[in-house]
C-alpha cells in the first residue's frame, strides 16, 4: 500500500475548506439568502401542493357529481329538498352556441368550454319545483358563453336563454305565464359577473378569485333562479365579494374539510357564503344565502342553502341503466329523495 506524505493531505484538506468557503459565502449566495430569511426554509420543509394542470383533470372523460341536503324560502317559508352539481367538459359551437357531436367536422367553430348543470329540486305542499340552471365557460379563461334556466312545477313552467358576449347579454325567455315572455339585450359591464359564475369563480380552477383578506366590487347580475323566483327583471347590480383571511374547518355530511370562506353581499340585496375546498378540485362544500334585514327589494325568496352530503367522478350518461341508481349513493342520495 502506497504511503501518503502528511503535506499532501492538509494541501488537499485545505483545498477543500477553501472550496467549501467559497461556496456558501458565494456574494449572489449570501444576497439570495437576505432576500429569502427564514420562510425560504419554512418552505422547503412545508411545500404547498399545486394544483394540476386544467386538462390533466378535467379531461379524463368524467364528469364530476355532487350531491347536496338542500333548503330554499318559497311563499315565505324554507322547503327542503335535493341539488346535484354536474361540472363537465365538451366541445360547444361558437355560432350555434350548443354542444358539438363531432368536433372534426368544423374545428374552427369548436372550442372547450367547462359546463355546470345545477339541478335544484325542492317540495312546495302539494306539487315539486324541478329547475336546473345551465353554465357554459370558456375552459381557457374561464369567460361565461351561456347560460340557461328551466323551472317546471304543476302551474307551467318557464325557459331562460342568456347568450353572453363581450359587453352584451342577449336574453329569451320564454313563459308559461302572461306578460312575462320577452327578447331583450342587456349592456354587459366591464367586469361583471353573472350570480352563475359564483360556483365557478370562487373555485379557483384555474387560478384563486382573491388572494385571502383581498375583496372587490363589481358589477353583478343576479342569477335566473333569483330572477325567476322573485320575479325579477334582467337587471345589473353591484355585489361586493370577500375572501376571508383565515380559512377553516367545517362539518357537512359527506364529511369534514378544510375550507376557505367567501362572502359575497349583493347590494340592497342577499347575502352569500361559499365555503370552498381547499385543496383540489376545490369543491363547494357548503353555500347558503341570507335575506338583508328588512327583505330589501328581493324578499326572502329564492334564498337557499346547499351542503355536500357526497361526490363522485362518474360518466354518469352511461348509467341510465335499472341498477344505476345505487350510484346516488355516493352522493348520498337516493332516488325519489326530496
Amino acid at each position: 500500500m502506497r504511503k501518503i506524505r502528511s503535506g499532501a493531505i492538509d494541501a488537499a484538506t485545505a483545498l477543500v475548506v477553501a472550496l467549501v468557503f467559497a461556496i456558501l459565502f458565494h456574494p449572489a449566495r449570501v444576497r439570495a439568502a437576505k432576500r429569502t430569511g427564514p420562510a425560504a426554509a419554512t418552505a422547503a420543509k412545508a411545500p404547498v401542493a399545486s394544483d394540476p394542470a386544467f386538462g390533466t383533470y378535467w379531461h379524463d372523460g368524467k364528469a364530476e357529481l355532487d350531491g347536496y341536503r338542500y333548503t330554499v324560502t318559497r311563499y315565505g317559508r324554507e322547503r327542503r329538498g335535493h341539488a346535484v352539481a354536474v361540472y363537465v367538459t365538451e366541445p360547444f359551437s361558437r355560432s350555434m352556441r350548443v354542444k358539438v357531436d363531432d368536433p372534426s367536422r368544423n374545428p374552427k367553430d369548436t372550442f372547450d368550454v367547462l359546463k355546470l348543470n345545477l339541478i335544484r329540486d325542492f317540495q312546495t305542499g302539494i306539487y315539486d319545483y324541478n329547475t336546473m340552471t345551465s353554465l357554459f365557460v370558456r375552459s381557457e379563461d374561464f369567460e361565461p358563453v351561456k347560460v340557461s334556466f328551466v323551472s317546471t312545477e304543476w302551474c307551467g313552467n318557464v325557459y331562460e336563454e342568456l347568450l353572453v358576449n363581450p359587453g352584451l347579454v342577449s336574453q329569451k325567455l320564454s313563459s308559461y305565464f302572461e306578460g312575462e315572455s320577452v327578447a331583450r339585450e342587456e349592456r354587459r359591464p366591464k367586469e361583471g359577473i353573472l350570480e352563475e359564475e359564483l360556483f365557478l369563480l370562487l373555485r379557483g380552477l384555474n387560478r384563486p378569485y382573491l388572494a385571502p383578506g383581498d375583496s372587490r366590487t363589481v358589477p353583478f347580475l343576479p342569477g335566473s333562479f333569483r330572477r325567476r323566483l322573485t320575479h325579477q327583471a334582467l337587471q345589473w347590480t353591484r355585489a361586493r365579494i370577500e375572501r376571508l383571511a383565515a380559512p377553516r374547518t367545517l362539518a357537512v355530511p359527506a364529511g369534514s374539510f378544510h375550507v376557505v370562506v367567501y362572502s359575497v353581499k349583493i347590494e340592497n340585496g342577499a347575502q352569500g357564503t361559499f365555503f370552498v375546498e381547499s385543496s383540489y378540485p376545490h369543491r363547494i362544500v357548503r353555500w347558503e344565502w341570507n335575506p338583508l334585514v328588512g327583505s330589501g327589494r328581493w324578499g326572502a325568496d329564492s334564498n337557499d342553502s346547499g351542503e355536500l352530503s357526497g361526490s363522485a367522478r362518474l360518466k354518469y350518461w352511461e348509467l341510465h341503466d335499472e341498477g344505476g341508481e345505487r350510484y346516488l349513493a355516493r352522493l348520498g342520495l337516493n332516488a325519489g329523495s326530496r
